[in-house]
């Protein structure tokens, strides 16, 4: 009977383990560089002359924009660091964009260094450990934008941003933003890919699966479209109650607050924008790499060009976010040029960044009430005093 049984198991056995071999010999190939350059053969990009010889002239300006980035967050970040004011909740997610930013900019920065002849000298395991930090930066810095939209809407619409539920609720978007980062970065890493399977491979990446580009297009672009509508309805409600605040008593008083948010949420329409300008290139050209077979599409041979559009995203977000707040850019001319850009009584001269202003009148006297909304269009957080005094109406409803 033990004999039986024992044959039969040695019989099932070789059906059960083949797959599981099948897919462990996809792993065996992660050292071996003849794989990768089979792949980047099979796609046509050997053909160029990037492969050939070192870096090309464009590379060397993505380069020097990629340092740009990095100095840019750098110079931000420590900002945050040295000013204590700055160390409340509300610059949490401000914190975290120009973190990942800058882990933006400096992962690209070694994807650069270690493309052209560089790559064909990678094995497999060395090209997704460099492509998946751009990704995950990349995603990190994309998801924050998402986490500091949340914010902003939940405060808006509940209209209790109480410290304690507000630091908590910080560090579950950060946390969040990176997680689900981390994820889509080592997706391919851990076996979606196309390794062994070269007419499913994409060719802009040639290690990648056509089905893993498509995903991540689907997610950045359910990102672009959560923001898009977390802002709109913002806008809404702004826009409502600007209206119910322009009849009555204090309307003078009153609508001159919401004027001076709406002038905020201009904001909100070049964070969209630039976005939007630079993404999209990007995301059209993921699209089409997903519909090409191999050799197809030559457009996609020039994919550098299109991540580096991509990139100026992290290069402008530190201006959209950081400069539109007066306490932020007064921190920061003072760390880089304390005494030749700030006058002997410690206020900010004219720089000549008209767009950034988020007053609606140059001769409007600041109010004590009205301090923080300056301050939060960057993190688009706010204290309970800002909220009540810009919508006193609806949180005493």
């Amino acid at each position: 009977m033990e004999e039986a049984s024992h044959t039969a198991y040695s019989a099932a056995s070789p059906v059960a383990v083949l797959p599981t071999v099948g897919y462990l010999s996809m792993f065996d190939e992660y050292d071996s560089n003849v794989a990768l350059v089979r792949h980047y053969n099979y796609t046509g990009k050997l053909q160029e002359d990037k492969y050939k010889d070192g870096l090309k002239p464009e590379a060397i300006i993505f380069l020097i924009i990629c340092l740009l980035i990095v100095l840019e967050n750098a110079v931000v970040l420590v900002a945050i660091y040295m000013n204590k004011k700055f160390h409340l909740p509300m610059y949490y997610l401000l914190g975290n964009l120009t973190l990942s930013d800058l882990l933006a900019g400096f992962t690209y920065m070694v994807n650069i260094i270690t493309s052209g002849a560089n790559t064909l000298k990678m094995t497999p395991l060395q090209w997704f450990m460099r492509e998946g930090g751009v990704f995950i930066t990349l995603a990190a810095s994309v998801i924050s934008l998402l986490a500091i939209a949340i914010e902003r809407h939940v405060t808006m619409v509940r209209m209790k941003p109480y410290q304690g539920a507000k630091r908590g609720r910080m560090f579950a978007l950060i946390g969040a933003s990176w997680v689900i980062s981390v994820l889509l970065g080592v997706l391919p890493i851990m076996g979606w890919n196309c390794m062994g399977q070269l007419d499913h491979c994409s060719t802009v990446l040639p290690l990648y699966a056509k089905s893993y580009i498509l995903f991540c297009v689907t997610v950045f672009s359910a990102v672009l479209l959560s923001i898009v509508v977390l802002y709109v309805r913002i806008f809404r409600i702004v826009k409502s109650n600007t209206q119910r605040l322009g009849s009555g008593p204090q309307r003078k008083g009153l609508a001159r607050k919401s004027q001076k948010y709406m002038a905020l949420l201009k904001t909100v329409t070049i964070v969209l924008g630039v976005f939007i300008a630079c993404w999209l290139p990007l995301f059209v050209l993921l699209i089409l790499d997903f519909c090409c077979p191999a050799h197809g599409c030559p457009v996609l041979f020039r994919a550098d060009y299109f991540l580096g559009i991509a990139m100026f995203n992290s290069l402008l977000n530190p201006i959209i976010y950081t400069l539109t707040s007066k306490d932020m850019r007064r921190a920061i001319i003072r760390l880089l040029c304390r005494h030749c850009l700030l006058t002997k009584d410690g206020q900010v001269k004219k720089i000549g960044l008209p767009f950034l202003e988020c007053s609606t009148s140059k001769t409007e006297l600041p109010s004590h009430r009205l301090e923080g909304v300056e301050n939060t269009v960057s993190s688009g957080n706010f204290t309970p005093s800002t909220v009540k005094s810009i919508y006193p109406r609806m949180s005493k409803s």
